[in-house]
């Protein structure tokens, strides 16, 4: 693999795309352009039946330049590098220090295109990109620009490295949405390997970097923290916001609603209450009884009116 070497002598992860991924992605290129086209042409044809014949001329030339020659060209510029054939084929133009493309690189790549692609049927293109070491056709080398690819192998791609422990946390208010892909992706891969540069050289471009995310954040990172610390913290900010945002939509994309539970868990076994038991009630005495006391007759209560006597041996004296 031949790596991409920017200006401060790092090299990064890019893989250069080789023929036969280019011309796949091409081929698509030019059918989607090429049925716009024709699609185009037989509705200016019908709209300029009644002009003459030099303006029926300049319409198809200035359709065939908007259409084969501008549109490419502003796909481009506007999407970073990335048109419809290179979108699904994982492939991308940078610079040759491996940033985005602008319209310059763009523009160039386009009108060398219309001669070694359009006009020799991509003879130029395909010779020049089996010569070259890095697949580069005419149009990527004066433009300064090459095509590499997106999509590498899960075993290729490296973790990042988390950020030290007191910063985690520190940047949850941190606006990230003015980051640009191409940022992140040149921030993970100096992260990935920034023990393998030179330090001076990794300190230098970490430096670069931070001022770089500085100006899109608008805020500057806490102070006596390193340029390399700050990068990681900010990243590892966004994983974290990417994953609360999966998690977040998760359920509403599956449309699963989760069961109520209305009995005990699965995994868990039901008490068992233990047997009820009867109070025991100690049996109440039943009362003494009394037996009423007895009437000799003839003494008080008796027939003579008199007080009776009880029975119990006691007499009043007479």
């Amino acid at each position: 693999m031949s790596g991409l070497v920017t200006g401060d002598a790092v090299v990064l992860g890019l893989q250069p795309a080789r023929l036969p991924s280019r011309a796949l992605a091409v081929l698509i290129d030019l059918v989607a352009v090429w049925t716009v086209y024709l699609l185009i042409t037989m509705g200016l044809a019908v709209a300029t039946a009644s002009l003459d014949e030099a303006a029926v001329m300049a319409v198809s030339i200035a359709s065939f330049l908007l259409v084969l020659v501008g549109a490419p060209i502003a796909v481009e510029t506007l999407t970073h590098g990335r048109s419809l054939g290179k979108l699904a084929c994982g492939l991308r133009v940078v610079r040759d220090d491996g940033g985005p493309i602008r319209f310059r690189h763009a523009l160039v790549r386009g009108a060398m295109g219309v001669v070694e692609i359009l006009m020799t049927f991509g003879v130029v293109a395909c010779v020049a990109s089996l010569v070259s070491e890095r697949g580069r056709r005419l149009g990527d080398v004066f433009a300064g620009a090459l095509v590499v690819r997106e999509r590498i192998p899960a075993a290729r791609v490296l973790a990042v490295p988390p950020p030290p422990p007191w910063l985690v946390g520190r940047f949850a208010g941190l606006d990230l949405s003015a980051v640009p892909e191409a940022l992140w992706l040149e921030v993970r891969q100096y992260l990935t390997r920034a023990r393998e540069l030179d330090p001076v050289v990794g300190r230098r471009l970490a430096e670069r970097l931070a001022d770089e995310l500085v100006a899109r954040t608008g805020t500057p990172p806490p102070p006596g923290v390193p340029a390399d610390a700050f990068l990681a913290g900010v990243v590892a900010e966004r994983q974290a916001r990417d994953a609360r945002r999966a998690f977040a939509s998760a359920p509403v994309a599956s449309g699963a609603v989760p069961p109520a539970v209305t009995g005990p868990p699965v995994f868990a076994s039901p008490a068992v209450a233990p047997p009820v038991v009867p109070p025991v009630v100690p049996p109440v005495a039943a009362p003494p009884v009394v037996a009423p006391p007895s009437v000799v007759p003839g003494v008080g209560g008796g027939p003579s009116g008199e007080a009776g006597v009880r029975r119990s041996g006691f007499a009043p004296p007479a």
